[in-house]
């Protein structure tokens, strides 16, 4: 399965449809696509297992997210003010 996953990261040139987020605006998809970059690294690395798989999120999110966002998100992150639930 692991290299299956490292194909399509390979492989990957934009973010793929995903039909929870079938509007133009994806503002939302960006969002839920970082915080589930974080969510993985976090449950992964609790676990001490490879992140690996987490590079799926953050080639979407980097894809879809203007990178003022992700740059204040960091911060948040860092400051521990971070709206969202990680």
């Amino acid at each position: 399965m692991a290299e299956t996953i490292e194909e399509k990261i390979k492989g990957y040139r934009t973010a793929p449809f995903d039909a929870r987020f079938p509007n133009t605006n994806q503002t939302r998809n960006c969002f839920q696509n970082y915080l589930d970059y974080h969510r993985c690294n976090k449950a992964l690395s609790a676990r001490d297992q490879d992140t690996a798989p987490c590079d799926w999120y953050q080639r979407v999110y980097k894809s879809l997210c203007p990178m003022s966002w992700v740059g204040k998100w960091d911060e948040q992150i860092e400051s521990g003010n971070f709206p969202g639930k990680i």
